[in-house]
């Protein structure tokens, strides 16, 4: 562990004063509180684009199940989250535990479906970008953002498994 908060302490030492940087990190921050970003984006989606509906709402369904699942893993595994003096923290939390990111599992799973749907690789170029805002904010070992991230690659690719193999 002990590398992975020297690995966060470097990664805030080049990037917490940078001008916006945790401004944006804490707007992306309460843009994935409970996935209630995400859902918006999957319900809008679902209004404006009728056609493509089913493949929206399965959108906001992964984002959901990936929240979920991330939820119960923490309560199973109970890592807390960085506390070492070195750690600024940026933002407030809902709970003490860390594995895995919540943030990062929503958001894979969001922009992973999100790029099925669009046929673009683009949106998951914010995957990177929210989990190195979690770490900015001092809330997240690196290893908390990236199974939060496999976590919601991996919930993505059964919902919509399941979404194309029932329409």
């Amino acid at each position: 562990m002990s590398r992975e908060v020297d690995l966060l302490v470097r990664l805030q030492d080049e990037l917490f004063e940078r001008p916006g940087v945790v401004r944006t990190a804490t707007a992306l921050s309460h843009f994935g509180e409970h996935s209630l970003g995400w859902f918006a984006l999957s319900g809008t989606g679902a209004a404006v684009d009728g056609r493509r509906r089913r493949q929206w709402l399965a959108l906001g369904a992964s984002a959901f199940t990936s929240h979920a699942a991330s939820v119960v893993i923490k309560r199973i595994v109970r890592r807390t989250r960085p506390h070492d003096p070195r750690i600024r923290v940026g933002v407030g939390t809902p709970s003490r535990m860390s594995f895995p990111s919540s943030h990062a599992t929503s958001t894979a799973a969001a922009l992973t479906s999100l790029a099925d749907l669009t046929g673009s690789r683009l949106p998951l170029l914010g995957i990177p970008v929210m989990m190195v805002s979690r770490m900015v904010l001092g809330v997240h070992y690196p290893t908390d953002t990236l199974a939060g991230a496999v976590l919601g690659a991996a919930t993505a690719r059964v919902v919509s498994t399941i979404e194309r193999k029932t329409a």
